[in-house]
């Protein structure tokens, strides 16, 4: 009996769905009327998404295809996974994905910390004159082009002419050792030459966060006898965790995204081993070989690698804290 009083109470009527439906049509256009003012606004936003994100995608059937120039994306032959099954059985398939890795995490490890470490020892200056200068110094790195970057590389650790051939020199050697040839110093060359320039520029995020800790918990801390480095620990890096979950979420998801441009740059024959990653060998194999098709494989490849980290880290930073990306 109580079964079927439920179910007449759940029950719905026609009428009385279709009413709702028009009450909600009702409320959502009146609502569309009274905030018209932010549509405008969203459409760019909306439209440039559509036009250079989602559109983009009908492109990527180019990856199941034969790309022919002369036939166009449509009219070439159909090959399937074919693509595919030429990465993955390719001789450089897992040099490329070590490779790729490394110098993702490596370069993930040292540079959160290093921007976290950034970020509170130019919170705890007091000097306010000394706080803007130290933030402009380390954020100005970030504005040098990668190629006026590997530049100054080059010349610093040139094994013949400039500093570091001085220093050797003085220490009684011929020539200094030819680091910007050498696989095994190849991705520390690449991630700390990263840090010096990119650190500066990534602790604005975490200052901006410090920014909004409620100053009664200082205060609070100050009275109870708290050291500087007890702040730290129990209110900087606490306050700071969310900030750090989100951007490693975002760091995870571009693990197989290693900037190209200053690989290909610091890129030569001695350190290939090494050096020789996704993004360079597609644009060697896809672009100028002219497979098309194949470079258009890789990047699906990655682009879906990196959605299922994403995904994973997401579900993971869910279990283990508050804070996830979505």
């Amino acid at each position: 009996m109580k079964a079927n009083l439920q179910d007449l109470k759940d029950y719905r009527s026609p009428i009385e769905s279709s009413a709702r439906r028009s009450n909600k049509w009702k409320r959502m256009r009146r609502d569309i009327v009274q905030h018209w003012q932010l549509y405008p606004i969203v459409a760019l936003p909306v439209a440039f998404l559509v036009v250079f994100s989602f559109f983009p995608i009908v492109g990527d059937q180019v990856a199941f295809r034969n790309y022919d120039p002369v036939l166009g994306m449509w009219k070439s032959p159909w090959v399937g996974l074919q693509q595919f099954y030429d990465l993955f059985s390719g001789p450089y398939f897992w040099l490329l994905i070590r490779n790729t890795v490394t110098l993702s995490l490596y370069y993930i490890v040292v540079s959160i910390p290093a921007q976290v470490i950034l970020a509170i020892a130019i919170n705890e200056v007091r000097h306010r004159w000394f706080k803007k200068f130290v933030q402009t110094i380390t954020y100005a790195p970030y504005f040098i082009s990668v190629v006026v970057l590997v530049g100054m590389m080059e010349i610093l650790l040139a094994p013949s002419i400039g500093p570091l051939a001085s220093i050797f020199h003085s220490l009684g050697h011929s020539s200094a050792p030819d680091l910007l040839g050498s696989s095994s110093w190849f991705p520390s060359i690449y991630v700390w030459s990263g840090i010096w320039q990119e650190t500066g520029y990534g602790a604005v995020i975490y200052l901006a966060a410090l920014a909004g800790v409620n100053p009664e918990l200082y205060e609070a801390a100050k009275m109870d006898g708290a050291t500087r480095l007890q702040k730290i620990w129990n209110i900087d890096l606490p306050s700071l965790k969310p900030t750090i979950t989100i951007l490693l979420i975002l760091s995870i998801g571009g693990l197989l995204t290693v900037g190209f441009e200053k690989v290909y740059l610091l890129q030569n024959a001695l350190n290939l081993n090494s050096s020789q990653i996704i993004s360079t060998y597609v644009f060697e194999i896809g672009i100028l070989d002219g497979n098309i098709s194949f470079a258009a494989a890789v990047g699906l490849f990655q682009s879906l690698i990196a959605m299922i980290m994403v995904l994973g880290v997401n579900f993971a930073a869910g279990r283990f804290s508050d804070t996830t990306l979505f």
